[in-house]
């Protein structure tokens, strides 16, 4: 912080200058007016003196004009080169003021309004923290000096829940929800938060949060793995499988925790056959969709288009979003091409093939690259999703 108070020091200086020049300046016109006027007091007096010798009969009339000319002549030799005098309106006194008051109301303002914090946090961020309570101090003060920073408010909540403070870190995600929207993780942070911080009690408020988060994402890992906790706790050994089935089929196989969901499984299964219950064996996944679909171009229109033009191959559902289901962009160029569309291609993980039993096939040519309108466009009649048989589309129509 030295280097920015001596930046500011040096430009406050600055600016004194631009009041305090005016004001001695002032003071050199004084002086410039006080040694005319003197002047003018020896003229008169000399004047007065060559009155008096030429009552006394010393000097004639010719000495006497002589003598009164001299005299002027000294006396405009003496002003010659003098400064106008300056007619200030505000006078010395406001100025000094002014000088006074800029910089006491300058740091007042930024004391008030300024960012000094937000560098000294700057500054300490660059640095490694020693500790998990400095870290949390860290996060705090940036949260109070950014309150608008939504990922502030939600690492300082997961912070929070590290160090076994779950009330406090479901009030830092209620905030950060309130900023950022309800995105699926942020609420099954806040679920988990807030269930530990009703002494592990299943609350409407909890299931609700977890209903949304799981609605708008299935896959959301926070609140499946809350689930599965809520669950065994209460005896609802089965559920608890379930959950954390779902949870460890999105994990990755080098993930840590994996271990330890395995043995929360095992541990449920173990209880539930102890109660004398039966495992229920999963529900078998669902057959991924693939669709093979071959695409030409009319021959009236190789004329019409470009080699460089886009060609944007996909299928969508009949009866559901209009977004495309599964996508694939090639180029005129390499017309005719035979893709595969499934699955893998879905551009959201909820819009997949095989979640919508019929579909059309489409093909569009875009000069300017985008997929949802171009020139030239191919369609075909509904099929079903689950389709095996190659597929063959021809690009023959106008784009409407």
């Amino acid at each position: 912080m030295i280097d920015f108070w001596l930046a500011a020091g040096l430009l406050l200086l600055v600016a004194l200058s631009f009041l305090l020049i005016p004001v001695l300046r002032s003071r050199r016109a004084q002086r410039e007016e006080d040694r005319t006027a003197l002047n003018v007091a020896l003229y008169q007096e000399r004047v007065a003196e060559l009155q008096t010798q030429q009552e006394e009969g010393v000097l004639d009339v010719a000495q006497m004009d002589a003598g009164r000319a001299e005299a002027a002549r000294e006396l405009l030799a003496d002003t010659e080169g003098a400064e106008a005098p300056r007619v200030s309106r505000l006078g010395k006194p406001l100025p000094l003021l002014a000088a006074i008051l800029v910089p006491v109301l300058g740091l007042g303002l930024y004391m008030h309004y300024g960012a000094s914090d937000k560098v000294e946090l700057t500054r300490e961020f660059a640095q490694a923290p020693q500790s998990m309570e400095e870290m949390t101090q860290r996060l705090e003060r940036a949260v109070a000096a950014q309150p608008d920073s939504a990922e502030g408010m939600y690492f300082l909540g997961r912070t929070y829940m590290a160090q076994d403070r779950p009330a406090d870190a479901a009030k830092m995600f209620e905030r950060t929800v309130n900023l950022a929207g309800r995105q699926p993780e942020l609420l099954g942070q806040w679920a988990q938060a807030q269930y530990f911080a009703d002494g592990k009690k299943w609350s409407d408020k909890v299931q609700t949060l977890t209903d949304e988060a799981l609605k708008a994402d299935p896959k959301e890992v926070t609140s499946l793995g809350l689930l599965g906790i809520a669950a065994f706790e209460s005896g609802r050994y089965q559920d608890a499988i379930d959950y954390w089935n779902r949870l460890l089929a999105q994990l990755p196989p080098e993930d840590q925790s994996r271990e330890a969901l395995q043995g929360g499984i095992t541990r449920a299964t173990e209880k539930l056959v102890a109660s004398g219950g039966k495992v229920a064996q999963a529900p078998a996944a669902k057959a991924s969709a693939l669709l093979k679909v071959s695409v030409d171009l009319a021959a009236d229109l190789k004329s019409k288009v470009q080699p460089g033009d886009s060609v944007f191959i996909f299928a969508r559902a009949i009866s559901g979003p209009p977004a495309p289901l599964a996508v694939k962009r090639m180029t005129v160029a390499d017309l005719p091409v035979t893709v595969e569309l499934g699955d893998a291609d879905a551009m959201m993980p909820q819009l997949k093939l095989s979640n919508f039993p019929e579909v059309q096939l489409v093909a569009r040519i875009s000069r300017a690259g985008k997929p949802t309108a171009g020139e030239w466009i191919g369609r075909s009649q509904p099929l079903a999703s689950s389709t095996t048989a190659p597929q063959t589309l021809t690009i023959d129509s106008p784009d409407k």
